[in-house]
């Protein structure tokens, strides 16, 4: 019997063939972060990267000053190095610098104002497919889809509007839930307007002919 002989070089292709056939080319799904807003009823501004932001400190103005958050969520001022600032209220956000001064300042009281809006994502709205101008919109109190249809500038040609659908997420979880953008925006049937929450992600789909 003819013997077969293996060499290393043999074993080690043999190996990274293997390696190449239990590994994957996919990408694991993107993480799911619910807003924090669930109810159109108790809505709050929150802060997110690209704000700017206006913190006043009584009788301190050498701390006070004018701040961007930072992609990483961040800011850092004048005595106070690194703090998170994305995801809280301008009020929140006073009480936790107020914490952070009383380490230099005797009982020092802040005020934060917001320049410029941006919003953590996910709290902003995305418009995908087939609209005019598809973008991520900055949500405003008491949105409804007509609202976002609007600063989108409605449909192309090619949507099938009425075969769109929302994705929210509720309870940690992605639903799907179908919305009739032909019906309301062509038709006029004000019935299929729907409040809009942060965090929704609206997909219009192109029509088949």
């Amino acid at each position: 019997m003819m013997k077969i002989k293996i060499t290393p070089v043999a074993v080690m292709f043999l190996l990274l063939a293997q390696l190449a056939g239990c590994s994957t080319n996919q990408l694991p799904p993107a993480t799911t972060r619910a807003s924090l807003t669930t109810s159109v009823d108790n809505y709050n501004y929150l802060i997110g990267p690209g704000d700017n932001l206006n913190i006043f400190v009584w009788q301190n103005p050498e701390v006070s000053g004018s701040f961007v958050v930072r992609p990483d969520g961040k800011i850092t001022t004048s005595l106070v190095e690194d703090i998170s600032v994305t995801g809280k209220t301008p009020t929140q956000l006073a009480r936790d610098v107020e914490k952070a001064l009383s380490k230099y300042i005797r009982d020092p009281i802040v005020t934060i104002s917001v320049n410029r809006f941006n919003g953590p994502f996910s709290e902003q709205v995305r418009v995908i497919g087939e609209a005019t101008n598809p973008k991520a919109v900055n949500y405003a109190e008491d949105m409804t889809l007509l609202d976002l249809m609007i600063q989108v500038g409605g449909l192309t040609q090619y949507a099938d509007g009425d075969d769109a659908k929302l994705i929210r997420v509720v309870n940690g979880e992605q639903k799907e839930y179908p919305v009739y953008l032909e019906s309301l925006i062509k038709d006029g049937d004000i019935k299929e307007n729907v409040d809009i929450l942060p965090g929704d992600i609206l997909i219009i789909p192109e029509a088949w002919f």
